[in-house]
């Protein structure tokens, strides 16, 4: 076993036979091969900094459909679109010398479902996914310059916390150092407060796409209504998300799928206690 990407070993394995017949060790290798890539097959393979390289986090997960995520009109069909354009456009930028990447940023508060649609789009495009935390402590900038300039072919790479990473220009004064982004203890996994990123961060060349996933539209809460119970008729979905809109405008769709999967198979008890929800 070794870097997934500079084929240095960190673990070895010796093998010896008796006679001179090299094939053996082929043959070997090769099933070996063939079963890791079984293993992968249909799963998407998660990766994580480990010092200087990518490591595999844990084991591959089953590839998530991505009809299953449902967002706001439009929103999921858009990005994906784009980024097929840009996968299959690798020779118009080298024609044009244009540096051949593209940013998406999705921002929004928690639980409305924007790790879960990477994880999805990572399966539907059958690409791995390298998670970066920008709020670790031990990262620096020749550390992340490595990284990306190291991620495995065919990844996606997700920096996670980026507010955390990068502090207000006008404590730069201040502090140099704190304007690095990096070693910030923040709350930003709580907040998720865009407002706060630097303008540089997200200015054209580096985040090419902006999308915010935000609460629950009146779309959302019918689309996942009717996937639960799919026996109801559409007005009954109408009807349930009219009266939980009536009630807050605030709703994830983590704290909905929350609250449908306590009444898993009872559709009535859902719309009847649907006061409930926004306690939750």
């Amino acid at each position: 076993m070794g870097d997934i990407t500079t084929g240095v070993p960190f673990e070895t394995v010796s093998l010896t036979a008796v006679g001179q017949n090299k094939q053996l060790f082929i043959d070997i290798l090769d099933e070996a091969r063939a079963i890791a890539l079984k293993e992968q097959e249909g799963r998407t393979v998660m990766y994580t900094p480990m010092g200087a390289e990518w490591r595999q986090l844990g084991y591959p997960k089953r590839k998530r459909p991505l009809h299953s995520v449902i967002l706001d009109h439009g929103i999921s069909e858009g990005i994906f679109k784009d980024i097929n354009e840009f996968i299959s456009s690798v020779k118009w930028y080298t024609d044009r010398g244009i540096p051949y990447r593209r940013g998406y940023l999705l921002h929004g508060p928690p639980g409305c479902g924007k790790s879960s649609y990477i994880v999805a789009l990572a399966g539907e495009l059958d690409y791995h996914i390298c998670v970066m935390n920008l709020s670790e402590r031990s990262l620096t900038d020749d550390r992340v310059s490595h990284l990306l300039t190291t991620a495995p072919e065919q990844s996606i790479i997700l920096l996670e916390d980026i507010d955390a990473a990068f502090v207000s220009r006008d404590l730069s004064v201040e502090n140099p150092a704190a304007y690095q982004g990096f070693g910030r203890l923040t709350l930003s996994g709580l907040l998720n407060a865009l407002t706060e990123l630097d303008s540089a961060l997200i200015r054209p060349g580096r985040v090419d796409i902006k999308e915010k996933i935000d609460f629950a539209s009146k779309h959302q809460i019918k689309t996942m209504f009717l996937r639960f119970y799919p026996e109801e008729p559409e007005s009954v979905a109408e009807q349930f998300a009219d009266q939980l809109l009536a009630e807050s405008q605030e709703i994830s769709a983590a704290q909905l799928q929350g609250y449908f999967l306590m009444y898993k198979s009872d559709s009535k008890s859902a719309l009847d206690n649907v006061k409930q929800l926004p306690k939750f």
